[in-house]
């Protein structure tokens, strides 16, 4: 197992803010939808009206079950068109909108005068656990001389500010995170995609509370690993891109067993709490169930870019986010 320096000391901890500077403002969130009046009191969107939309190439989801609501990260334009132009939305289970943005309702220009300041770029897996919401995120990539560097933030998932960020130095970019009770942040670094791929770039990292990041997993039998979740009994489990196996490990990355898909192309990956997994595949646009014991079964096809999924316990629901189609995809379990 590969371990880093510890990176403690790059954590940003909004419980201890920088002190605001003479033309900084307080971070602050968005509103719900609905209007400012001229004497500026805020008046929400009556109940009678129903609005869709606001997701832009979302790649993921999480659930918020204190306020029932969606929570997805829009991805905005890409780091070599524009730094720091992600946002996320609040979602209800119907599809309808809550707050079009939530975190990010600044413009990149702004951000960085806040306090604490934002930065949200390309943000791709996410989870809530622990009442943050985590993401995984990256630096860099502006051009092919500037390095891109995975980086895991967290935000306040109450009140959306900053709390921490953790650039992972030795992984160009993460994919997914799953978080465990204790702080632990686990991500999957996707890797090489060409036609000649390198399995030493396949990887899942760990990301101790203290900050410190190292490899627990690499190589074979990861191919391309995307989803990642833990099971009830608090094992490591991953969706593999680059066919269809669905790999249980242990926390400190032994093998344990091999499950496979109905579909190649995993991207998110659902476990609940009677152990069935379920697995969207971004490459065929299919999700399988995979109950503990049986083999995997289609119970949604045809659903374009279907990528990294989150579970809706409100309404006991898969929710897809399908990535450059710009919408959800709402799949209601039995």
């Amino acid at each position: 197992m590969t371990r880093l320096p510890s990176l403690a000391a790059a954590l940003l901890v909004a419980a201890a803010p920088p002190a605001l500077a003479q033309d900084a403002r307080p971070f602050a969130v968005g509103d719900s939808l609905g209007v400012r009046g001229a004497d500026g009191a805020f008046q929400a969107t009556s109940p009678n009206v129903t609005v869709y939309g606001a997701i832009y190439a979302a790649e993921s989801c999480a659930y918020d079950a204190e306020r029932g609501l969606i929570v997805v990260p829009n991805r905005g334009a890409p780091q070599s068109v524009q730094t720091n132009d992600a946002w996320v939305s609040l979602v209800r289970s119907d599809g309808s909108v809550h707050t079009v943005r939530w975190i990010g309702v600044q413009g990149p220009g702004e951000r960085a005068g806040l306090a604490p300041p934002l930065v949200l770029n390309e943000p791709l897996g996410s989870e809530i656990a622990g009442g943050l919401l985590t993401v995984a995120d990256r630096d860099g990539g502006t051009g092919p001389d500037d390095p891109s560097v995975g980086v895991v933030r967290q935000f306040d998932v109450r009140t959306g500010a900053p709390v921490r960020s953790v650039r992972v130095e030795g992984a160009p970019w993460l994919n997914d995170v799953a978080v465990a009770d204790d702080g632990t942040v686990f991500a999957t670094q996707t890797g090489d995609l060409g036609d000649d791929p390198d399995p030493s770039t396949w990887r899942v990292w760990r990301i101790d509370p203290d900050g410190a990041a190292s490899v627990v997993v690499e190589g074979a039998p990861l191919v391309q690993p995307n989803g990642i979740a833990l099971d009830p009994g608090g094992r490591l489990v991953v969706a593999n891109y680059g066919d269809d196996a669905v790999l249980t490990f242990t926390r400190s990355g032994k093998w344990v067993k091999t499950e496979r898909a109905a579909q190649a192309g995993g991207d998110g990956l659902v476990i609940l709490e009677d152990g069935a997994k379920y697995v969207s595949s971004i490459a065929h646009g299919g999700v399988s169930r995979i109950r503990p014991g049986e083999t995997a079964e289609l119970i949604a096809r045809g659903i374009p870019t279907a990528a990294s999924m989150c579970y809706d316990a409100g309404a006991h629901q898969l929710v897809v986010p399908m990535n450059p189609n710009h919408g959800l995809a709402f799949v209601p379990l039995e």
